[in-house]
């Protein structure tokens, strides 16, 4: 290494004779004095980028160089996997400078968690909900184990922010903070994001309010790379897919990404028929099996891995040759996630290759692609009006404490915004005695007891909801997971043929009591099926197919089929898209208003002009009753629209009921809302359409 890289000698000593490597990557170069400020920084580079590293590099060497003893450092990612797959490099590395590191997380048995508790290691690997475990746990001493901690490193932190458990994550840190007196320094890790400004101030919490300095590390790498290679090609069906695959590439590693869990199933299969080594991993495949497919896929050459989003994160399986996009993932950001697999062997190039299976996946890919080529990434913006976590975090502070002052709740939070409406909130939990008040001290009451209490409270440790599912067992091996509403329908010979994990199974019994399902081998493909609903996209995602429509440029290379294709596409969808303003079509039946904004936007315009009874939504249009006048759209108010939330959704909402209804409602119908995007559309020129039923529209004046 020709350059000193400010790291403490010892550690730097190892990265040149240890490692070998010749330079630290520019990310790592980059974040070691701001890090080693002690500064709160945001770490931003794509996949492969070196950004663990990045971050724990100078960390180790503050904590060599400023002495820091005992449990100092905690590191979180939101998938287990991915802790699994670090801690034995993240050992090495503290190891070389006489420091520790542990594992914390729902797998981990009691010996090692109590092995832990009696010899902190100096490093924690963990995720939030198990740090929270922690916190309220009686066999864990909370303030012995976490009084030293200095920093903490969230990968990952796009992933976190854009849900719930961002910020159940920021409360849990703002609670941490409490206890070890004194502020945490806060070190994120993210891909490529259209607001990172904004998302290392939301990682800061209340360390922003008290002026604690922050900084924005970028990858500048990436723009001396040659260009991606990017080709987007039809192919008709997942069996298309799997013949493609099974002819192109040969001799490389793919991975190919699919857009749903059944897709991916089948995809797997259909290679496996075609003799190609098939590997499957995705989020209802059991832990042993994902392992054993991830470790195989690392060590093999010829073969593919089919994943949904479950390796988009920064697992480590390898280097790859290729990467395969099965339609269209709903987002630029997840996209650069998975192109950035690619191109990380000196010499190699990223490259990204879309077959899509239907008209409807090649136009979202070409409108995606058309975003990215434009380098449009999408904000992270954090879910408004988190007050079911404000319920579910003071429920979690009385089983920590085992009792507080209602005077005291806010110290533990340092004006963290989203604890605006906890007095709001606290009201209810007392009043519906889901907490209990005793000479001005609040504790857990008996509807909490009875609500969430089961299994030691476990099910108010965790910020998202997980379904019934049933265990899919081959004798004494686990395969993966199901719920009962995806159970195969019986076969005319009264079988259940099933499929999971890439092959074909025969379902022998169902154990409800103990919801198991025993499966053996079977040679019919069956069915693989998870119920999902209509995926609301953003509105750039939406209006970019529009413009493809209207003769924009994907901008990468067509295939053959895929130029022939796209040319159908725009001849079929036609009618629906004019350069003069938004298509409206109307029949006998209703009036279609093809405003390409996206659900969000559409069903907060019904609200608005309050036809949220008559009017309905997709993506693309909006359906009016016959009757409604289009034009009272240019005069409407969409301020304080609120789109309507139905009663299941309500109860989707994890921790609803430690809310009054009106204010969960409220709460989803805030987060549901387009405000920006339906006023775009209200104030948009129309062209109406005449259509009578069954004749082909054509272009008023």
């Amino acid at each position: 290494m020709t350059t000193v890289t400010g790291l403490n000698a010892a550690l730097e000593y190892h990265v040149v004779n240890t490692l070998r490597w010749p330079a630290l990557r520019p990310l790592q170069e980059a974040s070691v004095a701001p890090v080693r400020s002690g500064a709160d920084c945001l770490l931003v580079a794509p996949t492969a980028g070196g950004k663990t590293e990045a971050a724990t590099f100078p960390v180790l060497s503050r904590m060599v160089d400023e002495e820091w003893r005992g449990l100092s450092v905690i590191y979180v990612t939101p998938l287990k996997a991915l802790l699994n797959n670090l801690h034995p490099r993240l050992e090495q590395y503290a190891a070389w400078l006489g420091r520790t590191v542990g594992l914390w997380h729902g797998d981990i048995g009691d010996s090692a968690r109590q092995s832990m508790l009696n010899e902190p290691p100096d490093v924690l690997l963990t995720t939030p909900e198990s740090l929270e475990s922690m916190l309220v746990s009686r066999r864990v001493d909370h303030r012995a184990l976490f009084s030293g901690v200095r920093a903490i490193i969230v990968d990952e932190v796009h992933a976190f922010a854009g849900g719930d458990r961002g910020w159940h994550l920021l409360a849990v840190l703002e609670r941490l903070q409490r206890i070890s007196g004194q502020p945490i320094q806060r070190i994120g890790l993210s891909a490529t994001v259209g607001n990172p400004n904004e998302l290392i101030v939301w990682l800061q919490g209340s360390n922003a309010s008290a002026g604690r300095p922050a900084e924005v590390v970028r990858d500048t790498s990436a723009s001396t790379l040659p260009p991606p290679e990017v080709t987007l090609d039809y192919v008709g069906s997942v069996e298309n897919a799997a013949l493609v695959l099974s002819r192109l590439h040969r001799g490389e590693k793919r991975l190919a990404f699919c857009v749903s869990r059944a897709q991916a199933e089948e995809l797997a299969y259909e290679l496996r028929k075609r003799e190609v080594m098939t590997f499957v991993s995705h989020s209802s495949l059991s832990v042993d099996e994902r392992r054993r497919s991830e470790q195989a896929f690392a060590e093999a050459r010829d073969c593919v891995i089919v994943a949904t989003s479950t390796l988009e994160l920064g697992i480590d399986i390898g280097d790859l040759d290729r990467v395969i996009q099965i339609d269209a993932p709903f987002s630029v950001a997840s996209f650069l996630q998975r192109l950035g697999r690619t191109g990380r062997r000196p010499g190699s190039t990223r490259n990204a290759l879309f077959l899509a299976t239907s008209n409807e996946a090649f136009l979202r890919a070409a409108g995606l692609l058309r975003l990215w080529v434009d380098g449009f990434v999408e904000p992270v913006i954090p879910p408004p009006s988190p007050r079911h976590l404000v319920a579910q975090q003071l429920l979690a502070l009385a089983l920590q404490e085992g009792r507080f002052s209602r005077a005291s709740w806010r110290d533990w939070w340092a004006g963290l915004p989203m604890f605006d409406d906890a007095e709001l909130v606290l009201d209810h939990l007392i009043a519906r005695e889901f907490l209990a008040s005793d000479g001005g001290m609040l504790f857990i009451g008996p509807a909490a007891e009875k609500e969430f209490g089961r299994r030691y409270f476990m099910e108010l440790l965790s910020s998202f909801v997980t379904d019934l599912e049933l265990t899919v067992m081959h004798g004494r091996n686990e395969i993966g997971t199901l719920s009962p509403m995806s159970l195969p329908e019986r076969a005319a010979d009264g079988s259940r043929p099933l499929l999971l994990a890439g092959r074909a199974w025969k379902v022998l019994d169902i154990d409800w009591k103990r919801h198991v399902v025993m499966v053996e081998p079977d040679e019919n493909k069956g069915a693989s099926r998870w119920h999902s609903a209509l995926v609301p996209e953003a509105f750039e995602m939406v209006r970019a197919r529009r413009d493809v429509l209207l003769g924009a440029d994907p901008g990468v290379t067509l295939s053959r089929r895929g130029a022939e294709r796209l040319a159908l596409v725009r001849e079929e969808r036609a009618p629906t898209v004019s350069d003069r303003g938004l298509v409206v079509i109307e029949t006998e039946h209703e009036k279609q208003l093809w405003a390409w904004g996206g659900l969000r936007a559409h069903q907060t315009l019904i609200a608005a002009v309050g036809e949220s009874g008559r009017a309905g939504a997709t993506n693309e249009a909006i359906q009016w009753p016959v009757d409604y006048d289009l034009s009272a759209l240019a005069s409407c108010d969409v301020t304080d629209a609120v789109p309507l939330i139905s009663p299941e959704a309500v109860d989707g909402l994890k921790f609803s009921a430690a809310l009054p209804r009106d204010l969960a409602v409220e709460t989803l119908g805030e987060r549901f809302a387009d405000r920006g995007g339906a006023a775009e559309i209200a104030d948009a020129r129309r062209v109406l359409v005449v259509n009578t039923d069954g004749d082909e529209p054509s272009l008023g004046s």
